[in-house]
């Protein structure tokens, strides 16, 4: 029998020998020595196995699979992706990177920081010779026994500070460049109505413009995020979406950063500043049970155009930056918009200054995060000033346009909404 099949056939007979073996009554000494021992022995295992993988390419021609990698995920079904992955480090060690291949032999270095590693030095640009490139291979190998695969990919980026300083800047720009222009191309965006309520937004953005977009979701979701400043039931008490999942809150954000976008800011569509329509009858507006049509949602694919309930109408109206068509007998247009409906930046500031915090009855969400709500809707003719406006945190904006809750004004100034019975 071939060495290697003798190791692994011992392997695997120790591995089961141990199978039954309750870990529960280990020590926490010994259990911390074990979990180190095999995490080294599973390094060194997957080294052998990328030894077997690099030289395999007689194996992928027998059997006439494409590669090593698509005869390795079909014979042990595992995922392709992974076993490319594995059979390009495999190579990589093979030909160019055998320092990295003694720190997986000696179990220092595993295969995460392996894939980490040999992906930072594929990564350097053609001028940094080939000592240079062993120096950055020893100086990351060093670094294994302090930092994990994410820590290693930073320092990967950067080092070229290290070995080769007088070049770093020059290729860093370089790679950026190349990583802006890769980001640009591969730049995705797609809408699908799902035709439950929802629809999906899934794509890629360059990494620039997609900090920037966590950089303003993060400002909406700031006051909900206070866990490691206040305890839970603080946080709850103050805000009920603390209570929801960190990516609920971020889809909530999105929302709201849409709700607040100024449309004079943005360019021209069919020759007006870019707004929403909703088309409505009188009647319907009238209506706590009511629905109004959403100009523009053709423009999605998927489901019918958008219908919309006349409550949420009323609500989008205080902030979002939408027109209201509202419609007579025979379709014919009774109000397409009216004055100046959205509360100006010199209005915000002064609620923000009278109110302070969101209204209603027990919430301190800082008025900073707020909306900005009329008492009398707008689309039934409320004026938009002082004395017709409040500032609302998101959720209670949501109830004070929720026909299920009623809305009582306190002498206080505050706002106490109450399910309808």
């Amino acid at each position: 029998m071939h060495p290697i099949l003798e190791v692994a056939s011992s392997v695997r007979t120790t591995i089961h020998g141990a199978a039954d073996v309750n870990p529960s009554f280990m020590s926490t000494a010994d259990k911390a020595e074990a979990l180190r021992e095999l995490a080294a022995a599973k390094a060194q295992l997957t080294k052998l196995h990328l030894r077997v993988l690099a030289t395999a390419t007689d194996l992928a021609e027998e059997s006439a699979a494409h590669n090593p990698a698509t005869w390795l995920s079909t014979e042990t079904r595992s995922r392709h992706e992974d076993a490319r992955a594995q059979w390009r480090l495999a190579r990589s060690m093979d030909l160019r990177y055998q320092e990295l291949a003694a720190g997986m032999r000696d179990g220092s270095v595993n295969a995460d920081q392996a894939h980490v590693i040999a992906a930072c030095l594929d990564a350097l640009p053609r001028e940094v010779g080939i000592e240079l490139l062993a120096e950055a291979e020893a100086n990351l190998i060093r670094q294994c026994a302090k930092f994990g695969p994410r820590e290693l990919t930073k320092l990967g980026h950067r080092i070229l500070d290290v070995v080769a300083p007088e070049i770093a800047d020059e290729a860093e720009a370089k790679r950026l460049a190349a990583l802006e222009e890769a980001g640009r191309r591969k730049t995705r965006l797609t809408l699908r109505r799902l035709g439950d309520g929802t629809t999906r937004l899934s794509g890629r953005l360059p990494d620039a413009a997609a900090t920037r977009l966590a950089t303003y979701l993060e400002a909406f979701t700031n006051p909900r995020k206070a866990t490691q400043e206040m305890p839970d039931p603080i946080v709850a008490s103050l805000d009920p979406l603390a209570r929801l999942t960190y990516p609920r809150r971020l889809g909530e954000a999105f929302v709201q950063l849409l709700e607040c976008m100024e449309p004079n800011r943005l360019p021209l569509h069919s020759g007006d500043a870019t707004t929403m329509i909703i088309t409505m009858s009188l009647d319907q507006l009238r209506s706590d049970l009511a629905t109004a049509d959403l100009l523009g949602g053709g423009l999605v694919p998927g489901a019918d155009p958008d219908r919309i309930t006349a409550h949420e109408a009323r609500r989008m109206a205080c902030s979002a930056h939408l027109i209201p068509a509202v419609l007579g007998a025979g379709s014919e247009v009774l109000d397409l918009g009216r004055g100046q409906r959205l509360f100006s930046r010199a209005q915000r500031k002064a609620l923000l200054l009278r109110d302070q915090t969101c209204l209603s009855e027990g919430c301190q969400l800082p008025g900073t995060w707020a909306e900005a709500h009329h008492w009398v809707s707008w689309l039934d003719g409320g004026p938009t000033d002082l004395d017709n406006a409040g500032l609302l945190c998101r959720h209670h904006h949501q109830r004070a346009h929720d026909p299920a809750f009623t809305t009582e004004h306190l002498p206080n100034g505050d706002v106490r909404f109450r399910r309808r019975r």
